[in-house]
């Protein structure tokens, strides 16, 4: 179905200022991040940014709710299962924070300031066409992080790759709080390779669950 002219114009709205972010944004922190000069790159009045994003934080909701849609999209055409697939997860969550760590690191602290996780940010099916045009979008369902890794780890526990008699949420969770865990650490360290951190403590975790 064609969408509406002012569907598609707020679409447009909400996937430039996101992309107009992360270029801005670059290596810097999301505190030095000004909705001022977000506007003026895409041509959009404050009133404008505010209708579709009512604080700046929302931006960071946006881009984790975009990039799980990418993750949805990536294992539509390329199934990944049980250990392969927290792995790939790691890798992507890796690969985000070295190339945007401002962003990655601006969702983590807002993500704190909730007593339990938000609920989802809006993408709508027009959104979502424009993010992959001519792609078949509507049998894609996008999940959190937490699902992806508990059915993850569900299929590993299949697989029998995984043997520890723990309940797959607890599992789950302790898998991402090694990814959190070592994002934070690394940060605060200085440590050089985020990626080779968060290999060695996955594999470290996964080696006590096997």
């Amino acid at each position: 179905m064609t969408p509406g002219r002012r569907p598609l114009k707020a679409a447009q709205f909400k996937i430039n200022i996101l992309k107009t972010s992360l270029k801005l944004i670059g290596k810097k922190s999301f505190d030095d991040l000004y909705v001022d000069a977000i506007c003026e790159k895409v041509g959009i009045s404050k009133v404008t940014f505010f209708k579709y994003f009512p604080q700046k934080d929302d931006i960071v909701l946006y881009y984790l709710r975009v990039w799980l849609f990418d993750r949805a999209m990536e294992l539509a055409k390329s199934p990944r299962e049980g250990i392969e697939g927290i792995y790939y997860l790691k890798d992507k969550f890796a690969e985000s924070y070295v190339k945007y760590p401002g962003i990655v690191l601006g969702l983590i602290s807002h993500l704190t300031r909730f007593q339990q996780p938000p609920a989802p940010f809006s993408l709508k099916p027009v959104e979502r066409q424009l993010l992959y045009p001519g792609e078949e979008i509507d049998k894609v369902s996008i999940l959190s992080l937490n699902q992806l890794l508990e059915n993850f780890v569900l299929e590993a526990i299949f697989k029998k790759e995984i043997t520890r008699q723990t309940d797959t949420r607890e599992i789950a969770n302790l898998l991402l709080s090694v990814i959190y865990g070592s994002l934070i650490t690394a940060h605060l360290h200085r440590i050089g390779s985020f990626k080779v951190f968060v290999t060695r403590n996955l594999d470290i975790a996964i080696k006590g669950l096997a």
